[in-house]
């Protein structure tokens, strides 16, 4: 049938079925509400043969920019959907929530037949443009769907078959739609079934990762039904906070426990204490328990916080250590709910009053268009509070971008953050580059050892900061940006700037706010500190260990020149090394160890606060000792610690070198 033909009887046929007078399509309630909506409200001509309007490159560049970690979180899974398909010709798009397209697979022989029918990358697909199709029904009615062939209300469209589901985020907003769409296909639309069950089971695995990957700095429950799918499929997710209040469930559980809706705490979910289910965190066991509203049974297994922006982990944003100590859980105060809710948090609750300080000032600063100056020692752990900072901002949802200026050559510092334009210099790019201060507009621009950045640069920084424009290198013409700053540098600006080092109007406009970070040897949550990044390399290194309470004394009274990134160092160091349970000085590298100073007797003077003496009991009398006070505190190590007159870390180091292994309750 000739292509304007067949046009004109599908335009004719869709008039039909909104006017009443033919059949609807597929007997769909969805497709004729959609039907309509795009005939009545849009106005669309469902004859056009028109393809989707697509984005520009700058367009889409910036929306891929926003929508970062979302991509991150789903490639995989694209890429593994598409496998699936691709032997039937489809391909495979990721939308954000407006329907734009943010990433695609396809195969390479069929891109001019996929880019023809529409089906590209930057293509919009909302019902407002396009009328009925996969992505614009769910968009709208938030639920999964097949828009096959003639059920597509344009023209253009009507050889596509399109199956979509929608990725929602962890707090129940969508965030995205998943789509496998084909040129051609079977007429019958029951052929279409398995790879709409393929793509809902994507979107749901989408929708876990980033929920993972979002909520990385809480604990982290896994569960399923039956014991043997907990860690190849689960289906619950549950994060939960240094207190224990739920944070987020995925959407299978919110599904399957209603006592989720709402503000609860982890307790009131489940028969177990919360510092129970930390427990079972740290010996990545599977347990059973006991849900309070049905009393059935349900398997999990605890992920303890991963390293992320101020908690010191495994951060990839940074390769600095932790910035402050942990707090146990607990049921919180008005005042620790909203600390937990802010990515400064952590350093709120600090053991050291610098700290808290610090982080106290940082909250009421930051969005405020007031340029942040971190000080501090190398190692300090500037990059990840300036990370908490843009976290803990209204611009957290955009762009965080870090420069070191002292790890560029002078050479290239100038076009690495400003840009350059076509042609600007022998061995640019064909098109150009935008530079880093343009990649951060709408976010934070992060500049570590600003002290090192070239004088001539300094003058152009400062024009930036002071019209918020950008010249690229090459270029007459100025990019608007808008940004908050935040730089870092071991140096002492001040006398710089003093000695013209440094210009000191740029000193000037960049201390709106100065903030010094205490070096490692000064903190007064030391003890702590060790104590939490060693938890973390144990866990890494994937075994149950435990550090000599001995050794931890010791490294609580070393000067530390390296700071946190030394301690990470050092900890990741001996838990890789270390051949059995328990982690002592032999284990650490030979320079460190030979620089430990010695611990003082007990009662002496020189030993540090909080950490306590060697025990004088033999080994039996201090397992039974334990025991004993474990069991008259029903098992919780915060107040048998207590009662030990212990650090909780101290118990459970003890308890780790004496096999005392805590009963399974459900």
């Amino acid at each position: 049938m000739p292509y304007a033909l067949a046009s004109t009887r599908h335009a004719e046929r869709v008039r039909g079925a909104v006017e009443g007078r033919l059949p609807a399509p597929s007997d769909s309630p969805r497709l004729v509400s959609s039907w309509q909506r795009s005939f009545e409200r849009y106005q669309l001509d469902p004859g056009s043969v028109i393809g989707p309007r697509v984005l520009s490159a700058a367009e889409l560049r910036e929306i891929r920019d926003r929508e970062e970690s979302f991509l991150r979180a789903s490639g995989q899974c694209l890429t593994r959907l598409h496998d699936m398909v691709r032997e039937a010709d489809y391909c495979v798009m990721l939308t954000d929530a407006h329907g734009v397209t943010i990433d695609y697979r396809l195969d390479r022989e069929r891109r001019n037949d996929f880019k023809h029918a529409g089906l590209y990358i930057g293509s919009c697909w909302s019902e407002s443009e396009e009328g009925t199709c996969g992505i614009a029904n769910v968009l709208t009615d938030l639920a999964p769907i097949t828009v096959h062939k003639t059920d597509h209300f344009r023209a253009a469209f009507t050889t596509l078959t399109c199956s979509a589901a929608p990725i929602f985020a962890p707090g129940g907003e969508l965030i995205g739609v998943l789509d496998a769409s084909a040129v051609q296909s079977p007429d019958n639309r029951e052929s279409q079934r398995i790879v709409n069950q393929l793509v809902r089971q994507s979107a749901t695995l989408i929708e876990d990762g980033y929920f993972l990957h979002r909520l990385a700095s809480c604990w982290i429950l896994f569960g399923h039904q039956n014991r043997n799918y907990v860690e190849a499929q689960p289906e619950l997710l549950i994060a939960f906070d240094e207190n224990g209040n739920v944070v987020a469930a995925n959407r299978r559980a919110r599904e399957c426990m209603p006592c989720l809706d709402g503000p609860r705490h982890i307790d009131e979910i489940f028969d177990s204490s919360h510092v129970q289910l930390r427990d079972i965190g740290r010996i990545e066991t599977i347990a059973a328990l006991r849900l309070r509203a049905n009393g059935s049974m349900l398997y999990a297994r605890i992920r303890a916080p991963l390293g992320t922006s101020g908690y010191g982990g495994h951060s990839a944003r940074s390769g600095a250590g932790a910035a402050h100590g942990a707090m146990p859980l607990r049921r919180d105060t008005a005042d620790a709910h909203e600390y937990d809710r802010s990515a400064l948090g952590p350093f709120l609750r600090s053991a050291d009053p610098r700290v808290a300080e610090n982080a106290r000032i940082a909250q009421r600063v930051a969005g405020k268009r007031l340029p942040i100056l971190l000080l501090g020692e190398t190692g300090s752990g500037k990059e990840v509070f300036a990370r908490a900072i843009h976290d803990a901002s209204a611009r957290r949802n955009r762009p965080f971008i870090a420069v070191n200026c002292g790890a560029l050559p002078e050479s290239l510092i100038e076009s690495e953050l400003f840009g350059y334009a076509p042609g600007a210099f022998t061995g640019a790019r064909r098109h150009g580059a935008r530079g880093k201060i343009v990649m951060a507009d709408g976010g934070t621009l992060f500049l570590d050892e600003i002290g090192d950045m070239p004088l001539a640069l300094q003058t152009r920084l400062l024009r930036v900061l002071a019209e918020g424009e950008v010249l690229p290198l090459g270029s007459e013409t100025p990019v608007r940006v808008d940004i908050d700053v935040v730089c870092a540098t071991h140096r002492d600006l001040a006398q710089m700037a003093g000695a013209g080092a440094f210009r000191d109007d740029l000193y000037y406009r960049l201390s709106g706010a100065v903030l010094t970070l205490p070096p490692l040897r000064e903190r007064r949550d030391i003890a702590m500190l060790i104590d939490t990044v060693f938890a973390e390399e144990a866990q890494a290194a994937g075994r149950p260990l435990a550090l000599d309470a001995t050794l931890a004394a010791r490294l609580a009274k070393f000067a530390w020149p390296g700071n946190l990134r030394q301690l990470r160092n050092a900890m990741r160091y001996a838990c890789a090394v270390c051949d059995t349970v328990l982690v002592e000085a032999r284990h650490l590298s030979g320079d460190l160890a030979a620089r430990l100073p010695p611990l003082a007797a007990p009662g002496a003077s020189g030993c540090p606060a909080g950490i306590p003496p060697a025990s004088p009991l033999s080994d039996e009398d201090e397992r039974a000792r334990i025991v004993a006070a474990l069991t008259a505190h029903r098992w919780r190590p915060n107040a048998a610690a207590l009662a030990l007159g212990i650090s909780r870390a101290t118990l459970y180091r003890r308890m780790a070198k004496l096999a005392i292994v805590g009963p399974h309750r459900v």
